[in-house]
Order: structure tokens, then C-alpha cells, then sequence
């Protein structure tokens, strides 16, 4: 079962519509043009969001959700009885929407000022410069964008240089990686000197394989099972709409299980491999006696061609027999290298 607690809480932000300043979650009016906040304006998390100390602050944090006047649309804390701004009887306002879970900020940690183009930490509400109000960072209004200035604009303009700059790098380093493994670089004739095959025999047997604190349930087919639960506590915090400019941070935790098992399995184990070579085009296999509890495993071959060039000794790994059985001692073949020297294909 989860388990909830309270943290604190935070004085969220509005943006004002008409505006388009940020304002203190707490603010019923816009500190830059006066306009009272709407019935639906949205509250979001501030960048720097801080618990609220404050006495009295806490007070309205704990409150409730504010009461919209039903009247003359105020907002009223949610144990008034009467409108702040007209007098009416609070008991036919509508409380305002809360309890949603709020998305922490995003975007940059600074905004610019569109009166006079200053930077200021996106935690201010006015310009630390000029006094002017501060709109929300990453969408500033259009009103408040016109006013920016040549200096402002130039500071917010991407910067195409370095992204540019930084995507040419990456296909450069793309560039240079194909042609040094990928394409050819050089082409040579190439006569084959020698031919050499490897094969690989395993012989396995039954052997009793243990294994420890693997999670999850053990296989059919174990046996000398142990298994032991262990837990771990889980939280994550939220923070919730309080309907009244501030939010509740909550943490949630819970318990999560995870089982671990220590076994023993008997399972086909390689002990033995046998292996033969030669210089020919017919590879061979060995084919080793076998005790009653013993099986062969999967052969394994390896195949190189050796060239004789201009440019020295060349080896080339074919992928398969039957391509290997076409490089004749003798025959000559166009030989593809990259800029490094290594053969990466090999055609008449």
C-alpha cells in the first residue's frame, strides 16, 4: 500500500493574458498592468520553487481552493463568507479547480527584458535593471515582444553559426570513419599465394552449473533451489494544485518486491575442443570418439585467403566454404582496400 506525506509547499506563478507577465501564484492582480487574474487562468510551477516558510503564507497554502465570486468574479480565499470586492454572499461562488498534478518548469533560466533587452534570472518578476515586468520565460506576448529592441532581438536570435558549426563536425567525423573502414580507397590485383582453414569441434558434457542471487523464479529444472525476497522503498514527489496559487508537494512511496534465487542446473558444458587446419579448399572436421554421456556441439570454421600485391601480403576472410572454394592458389583477383590497407571486397 502506498504511503503519502506531505512536504511543503510552493508558491506557484500565473501568466496575465493581457500582458503576459509572470505574477506570484498569491497575486490576484497583474503586478505590471493592474488586470485582476481570470476565473481560468492556469498555475504553473515556478523554475525556482522554494518551500514556503512563511506563517501566514502557510496559512494560505492549507486553506483550500479559492472561491470565485459568483457576482463580480473575484477571487476570495476559500474560508471567506463574503466578496472582497462587492460584498456578495460567497456561498453561490465556485471554488476553484484543484488537485491536478502540475509538470515541473522547463525552458531557459534566463528571460530577457522586453523594455530595455536585460537578462534577468527567470525566478524575478521585474527587470532588475529597469523595474519593467517580466514575462514568462520561453513565451514572451507580442505585445511585450514588439517593444524589444535591436540589441534584445540580436541576444535572443539562434545561433545558426555554432549549430551549424557543430553539425558539420559530426558528418565530418561520419565522413572520415566510411572512409577509412567503409569505402574504397585503393584498388589492386591480387594473386592468391595461400589458402587456410580452421575448424573447431566441441565435445560437451552434463555437468551441474551453479548459479547465485539470480533474480526472478528459478527454472523447472534447478535443483538445490534457496530463494530469498528482498524490498526496497520507492518515492517520488508530486506536486498538486491547491486551487489558490500555491502547491502541495507530496511524496508518494511504496514497497517493491524482488525475488532472488540461488540453484544448481545441470546443463551441456564444452570440455573438450578438437581442432583441425589445413591449406586447401576442403576444410575437414574431426570426428572424436564420444562416451555414452557425452554429445558434439555446434563446429565452428574460420576461413583466410592470403593475396600476394603491389602493396605486400593481403588477407581476406571468406564468409562462407563455398565462397572460399573459389579462391584457386594461382588465380588472380581485384582486390577493393580502404584507406587503411584492409581488403573489403574481392571481385574477378
Amino acid at each position: 500500500m502506498a504511503a503519502k506525506r506531505t512536504i511543503g509547499y510552493v508558491q506557484l506563478e500565473w501568466t496575465c493574458p493581457n500582458c503576459g507577465t509572470r505574477n506570484p501564484g498569491a497575486n490576484q492582480t497583474c503586478l505590471n498592468c493592474g488586470a485582476p487574474q481570470p476565473e481560468n487562468v492556469q498555475f504553473e510551477r515556478a523554475a525556482d520553487e522554494k518551500l514556503v516558510t512563511d506563517e501566514n503564507a502557510l496559512r494560505a497554502a492549507q486553506a483550500g481552493a479559492d472561491v470565485i465570486c459568483a457576482y463580480c468574479g473575484t477571487r476570495n480565499p476559500a474560508a471567506a463568507r463574503t466578496c472582497s470586492q462587492c460584498g456578495s454572499d460567497l456561498q453561490e461562488g465556485k471554488a476553484r479547480a484543484s488537485g491536478s498534478m502540475l509538470a515541473a518548469a522547463t525552458g531557459p533560466t534566463q528571460v530577457t527584458c522586453a523594455n530595455c533587452g536585460t537578462l534577468n534570472a527567470v525566478s524575478r518578476s521585474n527587470c532588475f535593471k529597469c523595474g519593467a515586468a517580466l514575462p514568462r520565460a520561453g513565451s514572451p506576448p507580442q505585445a511585450a515582444a514588439a517593444k524589444v529592441g535591436t540589441a534584445s532581438a540580436a541576444k535572443k536570435k539562434t545561433n545558426w553559426l555554432m549549430i551549424g558549426g557543430i553539425g558539420a563536425a559530426l558528418l565530418a567525423c561520419c565522413a572520415a570513419i566510411l572512409f577509412l573502414f567503409v569505402f574504397p580507397a585503393a584498388t589492386v590485383q591480387g594473386t592468391v599465394a595461400d589458402v587456410q582453414w580452421q575448424t573447431s569441434v566441441p565435445v560437451q558434457e552434463i555437468h551441474a552449473v551453479s548459479y547465485s542471487n539470480e533474480s526472478g523464479s528459478p527454472p523447472s529444472d534447478a535443483y538445490n533451489v534457496s530463494c530469498h525476497t528482498e524490498s526496497r522503498d520507492v518515492c517520488e514527489q508530486h506536486t498538486v494544485d491547491k486551487g489558490n496559487g500555491y502547491g502541495e508537494v507530496v511524496e508518494e512511496c511504496h514497497t517493491e518486491y524482488q525475488d532472488y534465487c540461488s540453484y544448481t542446473r545441470d546443463e551441456w558444458t564444452t570440455v573438450q575442443t578438437y581442432s583441425l587446419d589445413g591449406h586447401d579448399t576442403s576444410p575437414d572436421y574431426a570426428n572424436p570418439s564420444l562416451t555414452n554421456d557425452q554429445r558434439l556441439g555446434s563446429p565452428s570454421t574460420d576461413f583466410t585467403v592470403y593475396f600476394d600485391t603491389e602493396k605486400g601480403e593481403k588477407t581476406y576472410s571468406p564468409g562462407d566454404v563455398t565462397e572460399f572454394q573459389h579462391f584457386q592458389i594461382g588465380t588472380t583477383w581485384t582486390l577493393k582496400l580502404n584507406a587503411l590497407g584492409a581488403v573489403i571486397s574481392v571481385g574477378n
